[in-house]
């Protein structure tokens, strides 16, 4: 299968681009905002104020790309805990995601105004929910789409395919992005899959199904606005793998270099979608070094102004730990909340 690309290694246009200058630069922005944040996000980690938190530096733009196709108030996100990236172009504030990577209830939750499910842990759950979402909103009379994530690695569970197939069947307004790394944490797709690209899967099911460079902020931004433009007209779901490549480690906890070597990693940071992105401005004369410093300048006053507010959140409660699993806590669950009020 061909691959989208409208940005060569460098940055350069291979072709006439289907975006105008504003939206280059706010696609630039945006990459720039998901990086910072994945960068101070990591920093927070090692100074024990964050949890175990899984960077994405390197898959900027496959996440960005798709958020930035979206309206937060009427389509919905359901993300992987891979895509902080796109949860926070797609309008959550940064505040709540730190609370949300420290485990911290107050993080818990969308605010109004932003149809986000919370990040998926388990793997390929999401994907069936996505397209019951997507299919309630067609029956709702709405022409609201869903966008759901999911790694390489995750295609092979049957929740990928079963979730796949009700959405084919349904015509569901979907989107599935699958953000192929090359790893499922440490097994190589090569040993995951026969076939050569997840996208071929697209046609045992009766969609489409689409490859892009996924560091191509471009080529991911047009080919998920077809998508959802196609959604929308009610033609059903589309299946779009975009190649890219996580630089960092799968979580702070992982050590990549026990299974994948520097050299691959350096042959990909050579592709960074960012400096691709900033590459493309500068050469159409859209962009300028003293706007990038004042874009960091920026960025920096922002997260710090949002640090500030998760900071402040109230310490959770114990019994909060069992709290909003059920719309009626059950008797099990019922008689720990006491417990931990010291009720019981």
């Amino acid at each position: 299968m061909d691959t989208v690309q409208y940005l060569d290694d460098t940055g350069r246009p291979l072709q006439a681009l289907p975006l105008g200058p504003e939206e280059l630069i706010q696609g630039y922005r945006a990459l720039r905002r998901a990086r910072h944040f994945d960068e101070k996000a990591v920093l927070l980690q090692r100074q024990g104020r964050l949890g175990v938190y899984p960077p994405f530096r390197g898959q900027e733009a496959a996440q960005v790309g798709v958020a930035l196709c979206l309206r937060a108030e009427h389509d919905w996100l359901l993300p992987s805990y891979r895509e902080t990236a796109a949860a926070l172009t797609f309008g959550m504030p940064i505040h709540k995601l730190i609370l949300s990577w420290r485990a911290d209830p107050a993080g818990w939750g969308a605010p109004p105004g932003v149809n986000m499910v919370q990040f998926y842990i388990p793997i390929a759950t999401q994907i069936p929910q996505a397209a019951g979402v997507a299919y309630a909103q067609r029956l709702l009379g709405k022409d609201a789409v869903a966008a759901v994530f999911i790694g390489d690695g995750g295609t092979s569970e049957g929740d990928f395919h079963e979730g796949l197939n009700f959405a084919a069947v349904f015509s569901a307004p979907l989107l599935v992005v699958v953000q192929n790394n090359g790893w499922a944490i440490s097994v190589p797709t090569r040993k995951q899959m026969k076939v050569e690209r997840i996208a071929l899967r697209a046609q045992g099911y009766g969609i489409p199904g689409v490859v892009v460079d996924g560091n191509d902020l471009v080529a991911v931004w047009s080919v998920a606005k077809a998508a959802v433009e196609r959604a929308r007209r009610g033609e059903g779901p589309t299946l779009i793998e975009a190649l890219t490549y996580r630089v960092a480690p799968h979580t702070t906890s992982d050590d990549p270099s026990r299974y994948r070597s520097e050299e691959e990693a350096r042959r990909w940071e050579a592709r960074d979608p960012i400096r691709r992105m900033k590459n493309c401005l500068l050469h159409l004369g859209l962009w300028s070094e003293e706007e990038e410093a004042r874009l960091n300048e920026e960025l920096e006053a922002e997260f710090e102004a949002e640090l500030a507010l998760a900071d402040r959140a109230p310490e959770p409660r114990p019994w909060e730990i069992v709290e909003q699993v059920y719309q009626e806590m059950q008797p099990d669950q019922l008689a720990a909340w006491r417990y931990l009020r010291g009720e019981a």
